[in-house]
């Protein structure tokens, strides 16, 4: 990151994978109620190859940095924060990279109630996978497979 500036993967338009290049772009300014993330790690699932294609739903529009989950640190939060500089924190959905912009950046600005604190030794690219792949394992327990189902086998979500 430069002064104010961080690269980030921004779309204006549909594109094939070999065309997502970063570009510089305005490191999100704090807000009310938000945290600002220093990016560390984030998993790329279907919603994001679609929309990246422009075969999304309404509630996605060009120009937007794409990512609906990531893993990263505290980077600054608001005097009234429960969150600290430095905090391990992972988030996923509330709209990042479809609504809002997303973690294909160096920073993201994410609302706080989207906001999972959690203390690892594990390294930044296994924590990466972890955002999805817990809410799938949330998704599976609460739709109470029968008993012969005996584990969580991640996919693509196709």
């Amino acid at each position: 990151m430069t002064e104010n500036k961080m690269q980030a993967i921004r779309l204006t338009q549909p594109c094939a994978a070999a065309d997502l290049k970063p570009t510089q772009v305005d490191v999100p300014q704090l807000k009310p109620g938000y945290a600002l993330v220093k990016v560390r790690a984030f998993g790329v699932n279907d919603s994001e190859v679609t929309s990246r294609k422009g075969e999304s739903s309404p509630d996605f529009q060009f120009p937007r940095i794409l990512g609906i989950e990531g893993v990263g640190a505290i980077d600054q939060v608001n005097a009234n924060s429960s969150f600290k500089s430095g905090q391990q924190v992972a988030t996923m959905m509330g709209g990042m990279g479809r609504a809002i912009d997303g973690s294909y950046a160096e920073y993201m600005l994410v609302k706080e109630e989207n906001l999972i604190p959690f203390e690892s030794d594990l390294d930044w690219s296994i924590l990466g996978a972890l955002p999805e792949m817990l809410q799938n394992g949330l998704w599976f327990d609460q739709s109470r497979p029968p008993r012969a189902v005996r584990g969580l086998i991640p996919g693509s979500g196709r």
